[in-house]
């Protein structure tokens, strides 16, 4: 137990560095692809100076989330040996997708658009940061393929005991996926949008090259809010469904107990921090606020813990079935706490940009640069939510963690953990102190070559 409790803490640590990395990556790609468009459009050369300025830090970024997704997938051999036999035959395709063709075409036009400036068209060199910001997407959409179907198995039977391919369309093309798809994409353009505008905040607060920046903050609190409701409308219709196809995750998100219709809306629970404590000591509801929200329907039935258990236990043999409630309960509260704050932010943004008073602002522009750590803590707590809400099961009722383990010492465990986090330490350690001194520069010159001849080189 000692070694599958390690490798559970090694696979959720560097799940959850690498998973902040990718969205930020996403998001600054496309946000940076944004920028060079208006400055394609427009000749302004401001956004070509912004293109250039933010290009640095999201090709550092990038290289940071190549290095901790190869890390992370060696885990898969060393401490989860029985789930890989197990999916094997399943995560082919999705994870072919992701390796062969979306992280290869990724390296190619993302070297394309860096060594490619002043010698590609420029139609042609943007189309290559736009190419690559629609694979760093088909990459995230195919690593969501093999977990939505650990949420939500389709498409297989089992053979000799392990899953077997029987629908390549349904594993790929489902409500699972499309929903948490579309969650994840506009969570990440929202993260990228929050880091532009912190950055653009610090600038304009010290009033440094406030037209510049002015205009990206002001570029990025519209995309911000569309990304934000549009990520907190997905994530609505994903709890839903998630109630559906796995009720006791949604039930435990809410320290929901007893079946109840209707059942009221937990606003402040406190229990123990394990698995199914039972009935929290304190929880303040709104009488039919769950209900409504899961149906939109005041008197309509939500399952609670109780009755999930009972079903699990009939069905699989005895066992607890109810994951660390407590957890499930504040990495939702979370989530959903860290999306309305951004909302909130970017709907505060829009209205001074409204208003000409965006740049000027003095507590907008104090707080925006907090504003970037929210949608990481945000992240932390859906992926939380997502994998531990399944538990005790790695493959949603067909395979438990502790049957997907491999057969190691703790010791072994506690040496690669500890590896593998004073890699990532020095990883993070030296892309900080790298983009610290990127962004110390400031916007690069500004250009004296022609627009048709302008050189979107990364360089100073």
């Amino acid at each position: 137990m000692i070694s599958l409790d390690l490798a559970r803490w090694q696979f959720a640590l560097t799940t959850l560095l690498h998973f902040a990395i990718v969205g930020v990556s996403i998001g600054l790609v496309f946000c940076v692809a944004l920028m060079q468009t208006r400055y394609h459009r427009s000749g302004d050369e401001r956004w070509l100076r912004l293109t250039k300025f933010y290009g640095r830090a999201t090709v550092v970024v990038f290289g940071v989330g190549v290095v901790t997704g190869l890390l992370q997938t060696f885990q898969f051999g060393m401490n989860w040996a029985g789930f890989s036999r197990y999916v094997g035959d399943i995560f082919g395709a999705p994870l072919a997708l992701e390796g062969l063709a979306a992280f290869f075409v990724e390296a190619v036009f993302l070297g394309l658009w860096i060594f490619g400036a002043g010698k590609l068209r420029p139609r042609v060199h943007l189309a290559c940061l736009w190419i690559l910001s629609a694979a760093t997407m088909i990459s995230a959409y195919a690593i969501l393929v093999a977990n939505s179907w650990m949420q939500h198995p389709v498409g297989y039977e089992i053979v000799d005991g392990r899953a077997r391919l029987t629908d390549i369309f349904a594993v790929m093309v489902n409500w699972n996926v499309g929903l948490t798809f579309a969650h994840v994409l506009f969570t990440s353009l929202m993260t990228g949008a929050v880091v532009v505008l912190g950055i653009a905040a610090l600038q304009l607060k010290r009033g440094v090259e406030t037209a510049a920046f002015g205009a990206v903050a002001r570029m990025t609190v519209v995309l911000g809010l569309g990304a934000a409701l549009a990520a907190a409308g997905a994530g609505h219709f994903q709890g839903v469904l998630a109630l559906e196809q796995q009720p006791m995750k949604m039930a435990a998100a809410e320290a929901h107990y007893e079946t109840e219709a209707p059942a009221g809306l937990s606003l402040f629970a406190l229990g123990e921090l394990r698995a199914n404590p039972g009935p929290p000591a304190v929880n303040v509801k709104v009488p039919g606020a769950l209900s409504f929200l899961n149906s939109f329907s005041l008197s309509s039935e939500v399952r609670g813990i109780e009755e999930l258990q009972r079903e699990a236990e009939a069905q699989y043999g005895p066992g607890n079935y109810t994951p660390i409630v407590a957890l499930m309960y504040w990495s939702f509260r979370l989530m959903v706490g860290g999306g309305v704050a951004l909302i909130a932010l970017f709907a505060w943004g829009c209205r001074l940009a409204a208003t000409g008073r965006l740049e000027r602002s003095r507590w907008f522009l104090r707080l925006a640069p907090f504003g970037v750590l929210v949608p990481l803590a945000a992240q932390a707590g859906g992926w939380i939510l997502r994998e531990g809400g399944r538990q005790p099961w790695v493959v949603n009722g067909l395979l438990r963690t502790d049957v997907a383990a491999s057969d190691v010492s703790a010791l072994a465990v506690a040496g690669s953990l500890a590896a593998f986090l004073a890699v990532y330490g020095v990883i993070f350690w030296t892309a900080g102190r790298v983009l610290r001194a990127e962004l110390a520069h400031g916007l690069p010159a500004r250009e004296r070559a022609p627009r048709a001849n302008a050189d979107l080189a990364l360089g100073y």
